[in-house]
């Protein structure tokens, strides 16, 4: 806590970049009020990097928990939700992990965030991005600079507690870092808090890309729409973001699909033409390759003419403005495909997945006998209600006792058909009979059975709630991006119930929950 009694944490999303250890490392040695705490949530996919560095606090300083998270790879925005959620300070500051601090930086944050209006729900730091030394800039390095004028950007933003409350946090479905602070932003101000801009800054470094970069970005256009869908056909005026170039991608990739239609045709017509319709078709080729030349070398010289103007970037630029339009269109139209259906964040649920021992059923261990199921006080009628509601159910459940010798399969499904007797019906079984050590994709607290049972119910894992007793079962929900509710017994570890993000005190309970989450 700082003399003024502020309190914040830090919340930084991380792919593993080098980048990371200096920051925070620059972080603990400010001489500002230093934050509660910093949580780094690694969002590599399991298994593919080793540990995060811990940097250590100077000597003599005072020593600032630092906690590192797994984040399971489903991008920033379900990496934040992750972090902010776990912390307890009335202000979360988010920074990326490429960013570097100037000294001061703390002091400047408290100066930005102390005596806000209550009505106050974020305030965003200031964003300096280097220029090279000498020369122009590249289109990817003018690209990087747009984020000083970019607006509400997590690179460096604060939020009320509160506020992300209010909201549930960032949009889960935006995997990328790319319009999910913008969503965050406009969903906060419509719930009724004010965003303002603070007088801190941090420097935010171009990172080495290779060439084919400003085509791979254009994945964002799938992000694009799913801000239109959310938002209405001006969701560009309300997010503040610029106009963008879609509507000549369009343009473009009309006229070169146009021109290769056209000069198949008139090449497939061609031996068998007796009416001269080739000749038309070859204008109509020639027409359209004229257009798309324009509309091509437009783009292309819009790039290149703020540029260096090497042969490098000339050449890059040149392939990449006639790759661009139809990758960004094909996007857009993956997008709108995908989000056509979107609700309002968060989704409510359409499926609960239960876990079976300890959580529908009293727990067992390894058990292979029907007679011995008995369920858990008012759990038929608990998922009677869920019944009712219209939600579809299914369980998840690890039984490595199979793994081991000491199940067979055929027990396993038993012993599941007691369980159905007892609770009712659900639409789906999703059983891991592996042991740890197999590393398989589907044992809880993996996503595997979470993934297996959304799509044999036909809803997405973010339409999910996961309820368990261990918090196996709430990494597996987190790992697959769904909900989760933690309902716990007597052997579950009270560190699992400090982790948890939403606990209920039993089953019935932990439906009430479910059902006010459909009633949104």
């Amino acid at each position: 806590m700082t003399p003024t009694g502020l309190r914040y944490a830090v919340v930084v999303p991380t792919v593993g970049r080098p980048s990371v250890g200096a920051l925070v490392d620059g972080l603990l040695r400010q001489d500002g009020p230093l934050p509660d705490e910093v949580v780094l949530v690694d969002d590599r996919p399991p298994g593919t990097a080793g540990p995060l560095p811990r940097p250590e606090p100077p000597p003599g300083r005072t020593p600032v928990p630092v906690r590192v998270l797994r984040g399971w790879g489903h991008g920033p925005a379900a990496a934040r939700n992750l972090g902010w959620r776990v912390t307890t300070a009335e202000w979360v500051a988010f920074l990326d992990d490429d960013v570097v601090l100037p000294d001061g930086w703390c002091a400047a944050l408290a100066a930005d965030l102390e005596g806000l209006d209550p009505a106050v729900g974020g305030s965003q730091g200031r964003i300096h991005v280097p220029r090279p030394a000498g020369r122009r800039p590249t289109d990817w390095e003018r690209a990087t600079a747009g984020l000083e004028t970019a607006h509400w950007a997590t690179a460096d933003m604060a939020y009320r507690r509160a506020a992300l409350l209010a909201v549930d946090g960032f949009d889960e479905r935006f995997p990328r870092a790319y319009r999910e602070d913008a969503d965050l932003a406009v969903r906060v101000r419509r719930a009724g808090w004010l965003l303002v801009r603070g007088d801190r800054v941090v420097h935010h470094p171009v990172r080495t890309a290779d060439r084919s970069v400003s085509v791979r970005v254009q994945r964002g256009n799938a992000d694009d729409a799913l801000m239109r869908r959310l938002h209405g056909p001006r969701w560009r005026e309300v997010a503040e973001t610029g106009h963008g170039r879609l509507p000549w991608h369009v343009a473009t990739t009309a006229a070169i699909g146009s021109t290769v239609a056209a000069a198949a045709a008139a090449v497939a017509s061609a031996p068998t033409d007796p009416t001269g319709r080739s000749a038309v078709l070859r204008r109509l080729a020639l027409a359209g390759a004229t257009a798309s030349v324009a509309l091509v070398g437009d783009l292309a010289r819009r790039r290149i003419v703020p540029g260096p103007r090497t042969a490098a970037e000339v050449a890059t630029m040149a392939w990449t403005s006639a790759a661009i339009p139809p990758v960004a269109v094909w996007h857009r139209a993956r997008g709108w495909w995908r989000h056509r259906a979107a609700s309002p964040w968060p989704p409510r649920p359409r499926a609960v997945l239960l876990d079976r021992d300890g959580t529908l059923v009293h727990d067992v261990p390894y058990n292979g006998d029907p007679d011995a199921v008995a369920p858990v006080d008012g759990a038929r009628e608990a998922l009677d209600r869920l019944r009712s509601a219209g939600l579809r159910l299914g369980v998840v459940s690890n039984q490595s006792g199979v793994g081991r010798g000491l199940l067979r399969p055929e027990q396993v499904d038993a012993v599941n058909a007691a369980v159905e007797r007892a609770v009712g019906p659900v639409q789906t079984w999703q059983v891991c009979p592996h042991v740890p050590e197999d590393g398989c994709a589907c044992r809880k607290p993996g996503p595997g059975l979470v993934h297996a049972a959304a799509s044999a119910l036909g809803v997405g894992a973010e339409e999910c709630v996961v309820v368990g007793d261990i918090g196996a079962d709430v990494e597996a929900a987190r790992a697959a991006g769904a909900r989760s509710v933690l309902v716990p017994t007597a052997t579950t570890r009270a560190e699992e119930v400090a982790a948890a993000p939403v606990v209920a005190p039993d089953l019935p309970r932990a439906v009430d929950l479910v059902l006010g989450w459909c009633r949104g």
